[in-house]
């Protein structure tokens, strides 16, 4: 299959991300010291090379939060020198009391597709992004997440299991805004309890009209390739919501810690394996190209 939509990757120069540059900080996918460098567009072009992904999807990187406009302006800057298509989720802090000026100024950018302020907690604070773990029904972020859809930006709700509940009274506020469930709603446990845990909050959000999920960083906790486990989330992904309402994306260059893109890829694909092309087409391709309008 040809014309690959990648739609979760990430470019950039070093110097630009505090959590890079700066001291070490607790991330989710765990160590990073390989990552403490720039990844610039021609290594991710490097790394796809053979791949058939032809577009893909920057999500933002966590540069100051100041510096969202910039943000953008470097990687579409990146897209036209090197004429490789890139559709752009920015940041915005969307717990602002009116976050109306910040999405007004990125929808001045035609490459700009969604938004991610990112609402994960978790008990283990190394986990922990958010201040609180219900930020996501509270009613500023409501308010301003709503005013999304007069941009036709998606959101990309990046949460775990345990806060199903209070998403979902953010995701049934704002109907006519597209929730993006990144990393698959981030399976971080693989116990009996928290694997029952993150199938009842999937099965939840696939309830949901307006919300697809993005099978992307399905290493982060395991922290390897296991293409059992990648076909095991795939697999139940698109049972609970179909493959029109799935996406995949390598969350590139973070799973390169432990991987390299033919074997992410090709775990991937295996996991779509007996299903019809059509279907496979959509988790791929065509989901994406629909949630980010990159037709």
């Amino acid at each position: 299959m040809s014309g690959i939509v990648d739609a979760h990757m990430h470019i950039w120069r070093k110097a630009d991300l505090p959590w890079l540059s700066g001291p070490m900080q607790p991330r989710i996918f765990g160590p990073y010291e390989p990552l403490r460098r720039d990844y610039p567009i021609e290594e991710y072009l490097a790394d796809i090379r053979g791949s058939g992904v032809e577009s893909a999807v920057y999500v933002q990187a966590n540069w100051a939060p100041e510096r969202a406009l910039e943000e953008v302006a470097f990687v579409a800057g990146e897209a036209r020198r090197t004429g490789f298509p890139i559709a752009i989720t920015a940041f915005a802090d969307l717990a602002l009391p009116d976050a109306r000026p910040a999405l007004e100024a990125l929808a001045r950018h035609p490459e700009v597709r969604a938004i991610r302020r990112q609402l994960h907690w978790h008990a283990n604070p190394d986990w922990r992004f958010a201040p609180r773990p219900d930020l996501a029904a509270d009613p500023v972020l409501r308010a301003n997440t709503a005013e999304l859809a007069r941009f036709g930006f998606a959101f990309e709700l990046q949460i775990f299991a345990a806060q199903a509940e209070s998403a979902l009274v953010l995701v049934r506020d704002c109907p006519e805004v597209t929730f993006v469930l990144v990393h698959a709603l981030m399976r971080e446990e693989e116990t009996a309890e928290g694997v029952a845990r993150w199938k009842r909050a999937l099965a939840a959000f696939a309830r949901e009209p307006n919300v697809v999920v993005k099978l992307s960083g399905l290493g982060t906790f395991v922290r390897r390739l296991d293409p059992a486990l990648v076909a095991e989330i795939v697999r139940e992904a698109i049972a609970l919501f179909g493959p029109d309402r799935c996406l995949w994306g390598s969350n590139f260059p973070i799973e390169k810690l432990w991987t390299d893109y033919p074997a992410l890829l090709a775990a991937h694909r295996a996991a779509l394996d007996g299903l019809p092309e059509p279907a496979r087409a959509a988790v791929l391709r065509e989901t994406a190209r629909r949630i980010y309008r990159l037709d």
